[in-house]
C-alpha cells in the first residue's frame, strides 16, 4: 500500500482519497473549514500579517497565495448571503493608493465565486482589519508578498 505524505504531489488521481478538494487545502485547513459554522469568518493572511500573534487557531499554508487560497476555499463553502458584505479588504494607508494588484485578484475570485460580485467586499483601515481580525475563528497564514493582500470571508450556508 502506499501513502502519500502531506508534501507529495499526486500524477495520478488514483491515490486520492476524497474527491473534489482542491491540493492546496491541507488536512488541517480542511478541518478547521469542517469546525467553521454559518456566520464564522476566517482571515487568509499575508506575510506582513501579524498572524501567529492574533490567532485563536492558527493554520500554516507557506508556499501559497491569498487569492488561491480564497479561491480554493470558496469551492468548498460558500459566503453569507445573510451579511452585506462577506469579504472585508484592508485599505491601503496611503491616500493616493485605490486597491493593490494582490487586491485586483482578491476582488475577481470574488466574483467568480459570488454573483453579487464587487458589492460584497468591504474595505476597511488597518486597525479596524486587525480587530476583526482578532475575532476571526482562525486564521491562515500564507506568504503571500503583495501589499495588502489580507482578506476576512464570512462563511455561508451550505444546503
Amino acid at each position: 500500500m502506499y501513502y502519500l505524505s502531506r508534501h507529495e504531489k499526486c500524477a495520478s488521481e488514483e491515490f486520492l482519497m476524497l474527491r473534489g478538494i482542491p491540493a492546496i487545502i491541507s488536512p488541517d485547513l480542511l478541518k478547521v473549514l469542517d469546525e467553521m459554522g454559518h456566520g464564522d469568518d476566517i482571515v487568509i493572511g499575508d506575510l506582513n500579517f501579524p498572524a501567529a500573534s492574533n490567532a485563536r487557531i492558527l493554520v500554516r499554508a507557506d508556499g501559497h497565495t491569498v487569492p488561491d487560497m480564497l479561491d480554493a476555499i470558496l469551492k468548498l463553502f460558500p459566503l453569507d448571503t445573510f451579511t452585506e458584505k462577506p469579504v472585508v479588504l484592508m485599505r491601503p494607508v496611503s491616500a493616493a493608493a485605490k486597491r493593490t494588484d494582490v487586491q485586483d485578484r482578491i476582488q475577481e475570485v470574488v466574483r467568480n465565486h459570488d454573483e453579487r460580485g464587487d458589492s460584497a467586499v468591504e474595505n476597511v483601515d488597518r486597525f479596524e482589519f486587525y480587530e476583526r481580525a482578532k475575532k476571526a475563528y482562525a486564521i491562515i497564514a500564507t506568504t503571500d508578498s503583495g501589499a495588502y493582500g489580507c482578506v476576512i470571508i464570512k462563511k455561508g450556508v451550505l444546503h
